[in-house]
């Protein structure tokens, strides 16, 4: 799909890049999000330093009747023993709008994003407390893998990549 094309479900995904009101709000959302789903069961406050907006190129969000449905990110990651790969970042759909689809489509926006950009993998961290997400990366083709970079030794955490 191509920037602000609506396709058949009335989405309309729009390109643009950390600094964009939209996508900074839906990741201030996503934080509260996960605050209240899992952080009574994990320390969030270890995951800060590895979600700053301020290193964020890529952005996708995804709007729905001209309303923020949802946003991510990608963002170039030199730090592991994968090269040429880019890091899948603050994924979030706004409730009401889950379970349609959206974050599928922002995911596919993505990776097509990264592949014009000559990207080879595509690597993400999320956490098994969060189904509904792994569920989502793994229908794509995102396979679970060692723990890389900032996580590794996170028991939290789970990693995963897709070859491009």
């Amino acid at each position: 799909m191509s920037t602000n094309e609506i396709n058949e479900s009335g989405i309309c995904l729009k390109r643009c890049d950390g600094k964009n009101e939209d996508f900074v709000e839906n990741c201030r959302l996503l934080d509260e999000d996960l605050e209240r789903r899992v952080g009574k069961v994990i320390q969030r406050d270890k995951y800060t330093e590895f979600n700053q907006l301020d290193q964020i190129k890529e952005a996708v969000v995804a709007y729905s009747d001209g309303v923020v449905a949802g946003a991510g990110a990608m963002r170039e990651y030199k730090y592991c023993d994968i090269s040429n790969a880019t890091e899948l970042k603050r994924l979030f759909v706004r409730p009401g709008n889950q379970g349609k689809g959206i974050g599928t489509k922002i995911v596919t926006e993505l990776i097509e994003w990264a592949r014009e950009k000559g990207y080879e993998y595509m690597i993400l961290e999320t956490g098994e407390l969060l189904k509904e997400s792994v569920h989502v990366y793994k229908k794509l083709g995102f396979e679970v893998i060692d723990n890389y970079g900032p996580y590794e030794g996170m028991t939290d955490s789970l990693c995963m990549m897709k070859k491009l």
